[in-house]
């Protein structure tokens, strides 16, 4: 199927309309609906209903538009690689992520990434899991960063590992002499966590449904700073990500303690692509390279003591383990 045909169809699709699409892409209607009308009689099946307010896929039309998406994203990883053989930039890696990994973590691996590739360019973009996996699913985004406990359609995990939720508190803290807790312990205290659309406050609040308690945070935001920040200095404590909290416990004041739970095995970081697409050399070495940096914070992690779903810590055991170092990331 000839690329610019695929390029006039993906566009109406996502518009809903030729004269948008044509708006657009600054070619005239009349030749977006002829390049539409000669991929029509090729698959030999309307791609769009026709509709009085615009123009819907039809179940044809939804099967192509995938195919389309990754051939014209595949056609411009290859212009980027042989742009890139005369040492010039090839493109921007776009990443999307939600806060937890946004917050330090990407953007020092990306300062690390360019130091040896200098020509590397990069967008990052922070929303909530199911856009961030939505835009990579749409080739609106290269890679997505996030954590998540449920399957997604239309990408594919390409790096995944457990990410427990922790409890970010100050060091003075009764509970910060544990080496872990549970939400019952946390009923005493006002809790701070991320809003509603985040995938660790539907977690949490599983868990808590789970134990027959009511989750009731007392501060909610989408901005982690803004969550530890609420913390420091009180005996409030925070639910959430270890990541964008590491970089408040090197400064001193607070400490993190993991949330002991069973549904805590369901939640991991996972890096998204599209499924099925081909990338840039650039954006698979970057990959390879945020792959490289977890599993490098992974190993740096020490034990905090077995879980309670399986032989409890001792408290001795706690004790022993909570004066230990402080694990470096999520």
């Amino acid at each position: 199927m000839h690329g610019v045909a695929l390029k006039y169809f993906a566009e109406v699709a996502a518009t809903g309309s030729l004269s948008a699409a044509s708006e657009r892409l600054f070619v005239a209607v009349s030749a977006i609906s002829r390049q539409i009308a000669k991929l029509e009689a090729e698959v030999g099946t309307p791609l769009f209903t026709r509709m009085s307010r615009g123009m819907v896929l039809s179940e044809a039309g939804e099967l192509l538009l995938a195919h389309a998406r990754r051939t014209l994203l595949e056609a411009d990883a290859v212009l980027q690689d042989i742009t890139s053989l005369r040492g010039a930039p090839s493109g921007t890696i776009r990443v999307v992520a939600t806060d937890g990994p946004a917050h330090h973590f990407l953007p020092e691996v990306m300062s690390a990434f360019r130091t040896r590739h200098p020509h590397a360019r990069f967008s990052l973009h922070v929303c909530p899991q199911a856009e961030a996996v939505r835009r990579v699913s749409q080739g609106e985004a290269d890679l997505a960063v996030s954590f998540s406990s449920e399957s997604s359609l239309g990408t594919v995990a390409r790096h995944s590992m457990p990410a427990p939720i922790y409890a970010v508190m100050c060091r003075t803290h009764p509970l910060s002499r544990q080496a872990c807790v549970v939400p019952r312990e946390l009923l005493p205290y006002a809790l701070a966590t991320g809003d509603a659309t985040s995938a660790t406050r539907k977690l949490l609040e599983r868990c808590w449904r789970m134990e027959g308690l009511s989750f009731e945070p007392v501060f909610v935001s989408n901005l982690s700073a803004a969550l530890m920040s609420f913390v420091r200095n009180s005996d409030r404590v925070m639910l959430g990500a270890y990541l964008p909290a590491e970089s408040a416990l090197r400064r001193g004041g607070l400490v993190a303690r993991r949330l002991d739970h069973p549904k805590m095995a369901m939640r991991r970081l996972q890096v998204h692509t599209m499924e099925g697409r081909l990338l840039p050399g650039m954006v698979e070495e970057f990959l390879g390279h945020i792959a490289t940096s977890l599993q490098n914070v992974a190993d740096s992690i020490p034990a905090l003591g077995r879980s309670r779903a399986g032989a409890p810590a001792t408290p001795r055991a706690r004790r022993a383990s909570s004066a230990g170092k402080t694990p470096a990331l999520v």
